[in-house]
């Protein structure tokens, strides 16, 4: 069973940011923000949050939202109508209880389903953009102190699908993936995504069991128990 996800990306001092930030925002506007394992934390070390985010806003900014069957754009109109009010309703009640907006934010009338590309900073734990799903291109953007308070932001998530971490060391990238973040997948300088190779599946509110891979064709099996005595 594959459920939602929240999933969080952890930018570190060393990691390069022009193209860790190209990476973020084509995770976060995938299937116009609808999809399980797009990015939607992003928590980034106060030593690099400022620059991060001026690159991730223009990035976000030159993202064309537009008919979906056009083939330059890149954010197309949410399912539905309802779903893109629900989105804006998550993003109202995270900027009544403190965060703060700086792209985006507000829906045009009319009856189409679109929703601007979104960024908000200055987001905390109880509210929606912290703790719930939000799924749509709005991007949140959360603060840390160093790494360990950036792993430990990112696992304080009832989800558990995917993660990301960027550095520009492996090793310590590879550490930090495969030891102390919580979730089924975890990448290092890469987007979260499936592979039919890969076994696939989340962790904690995100799911159990997996699909894809050697592991999800076992769970198509049923094993069989022969005993002899």
């Amino acid at each position: 069973m594959e459920l939602g996800g929240s999933d969080a990306y952890v930018i570190l001092e060393d990691a390069d940011l022009e193209k860790t930030a190209e990476i973020c925002v084509n995770s976060r506007v995938i299937n116009s923000g609808q999809s399980c394992i797009a990015a939607k934390r992003f928590i980034v070390v106060k030593a690099v949050e400022k620059e991060f985010t001026r690159l991730f806003v223009a990035k976000m900014k030159a993202k064309k939202v537009g008919d979906p069957l056009s083939a330059d754009t890149a954010i197309g109109p949410q399912a539905r109508v309802d779903l893109r009010n629900q989105l804006h309703e998550q993003v109202k009640a995270s900027l009544r209880k403190g965060a703060k907006c700086i792209l985006g934010g507000t829906i045009h009338k009319g009856r189409n389903a679109y929703y601007p590309p979104t960024i908000l900073i200055k987001v905390k734990p109880g509210m929606p953009a912290y703790d719930e799903e939000l799924f749509g291109p709005v991007a949140a953007i959360i603060s840390a102190k160093n790494e360990a308070d950036a792993i430990r932001i990112a696992n304080d998530s009832s989800f558990g699908l995917g993660s990301a971490v960027f550095t520009a060391n492996k090793e310590r990238g590879e550490r930090i993936a495969s030891i102390q973040l919580q979730a089924g997948a975890c990448f290092v300088n890469a987007l979260v995504k499936s592979d039919p190779r890969l076994p696939f599946g989340g962790i904690k509110q995100s799911g159990y069991g997996r699909e894809l891979g050697l592991f999800g064709i076992h769970e198509f099996v049923n094993i069989k128990t022969v005993f002899v005595a």
